[in-house]
């Protein structure tokens, strides 16, 4: 993993310094944007594969659905454990080995995720109005956009916030295997509020990290690399942040 280690270019004169920023700032931007548009085509084939999903696996008017024999396969068997479980095992699997993928081959795997999670969301319209999907939808992203663009810009270091947001993390999961058997309202009130903060942090940390990771001597292929990973950790953070909002502001069915 020593690809992914954050390195600042040195030089040992200032004249090569001073030419040098040009570039770097170029190669920045780029490699910024390149990490924003995977993770954009990502949430996009989520959003486009849960829609499909819904569609083959509902049939009837917004209050009375129905479900069909698909969404009873998908939703009501034990293939569910298999939604549920895939997009888990994927992302572990691209965690653990996109050092040693080629560039396409990590874009393929993160895409391939991206659609797993659409599949196993695809409850969602069954769930809430579409209206008010789209209505959170469009808080996350102002949210994380404007989190997002603070991490890039800060001049604060944040890395003291990582262990704070990963303890975090580990107890929202613990309360939420707790809830599961005490379902209780007051906790997962409590869960939903607390998770919306974590992955708000966590939108302005990775930002900050994905951007010190950036080093201008990588090869197109580490570069690439680079960018899917930091587009996989934007997108989680986005995508937990919305599930989170969902939970406070969703209406249901």
């Amino acid at each position: 993993m020593a690809d992914y280690k954050p390195r600042t270019p040195t030089h040992t004169v200032a004249g090569a310094r001073a030419s040098a920023s040009p570039a770097i700032d170029e190669g920045l931007r780029a490699y910024m944007l390149g990490v924003y548009n995977h993770m954009g085509l990502g949430l996009l084939i989520t959003a486009l594969t849960a829609w499909f999903t819904f569609s083959v696996s509902f049939t009837g008017a917004p209050g009375a659905l129905q479900m069909t024999e698909i969404g009873a396969v998908l939703f009501n068997s034990p293939l569910k454990w298999l939604v549920i479980l895939a997009p888990l095992g994927m992302v572990f699997f691209l965690s653990f080995r996109v050092h040693k993928m080629s560039f396409p081959a990590a874009r393929g795997t993160f895409y391939a995720y991206a659609a797993l999670v659409g599949l196993s969301l695809g409850i969602l319209f069954a769930v809430y109005t579409a209206t008010s999907l789209t209505q959170v939808f469009l808080i996350t992203a102002t949210t994380f956009g404007a989190l997002s663009l603070y991490g890039y810009t800060t001049k604060r270091d944040l890395t003291a916030w990582g262990s704070f947001l990963f303890m975090g993390l580990i107890g929202i999961i613990l309360a939420m295997v707790v809830n599961i058997f005490m379902a209780s309202p007051a906790l997962q009130f409590a869960i939903n509020a607390i998770g919306v903060l974590i992955f708000a942090g966590l939108t302005a940390y990775d930002t900050q990290k994905i951007k010190e990771i950036y080093y201008v001597g990588d090869s197109a292929a580490v570069a690439g690399r680079k960018s899917i990973m930091g587009a996989l950790r934007l997108y989680l953070d986005f995508l937990n942040m919305f599930l989170f909002l969902l939970q406070f502001l969703g209406n249901r069915e």
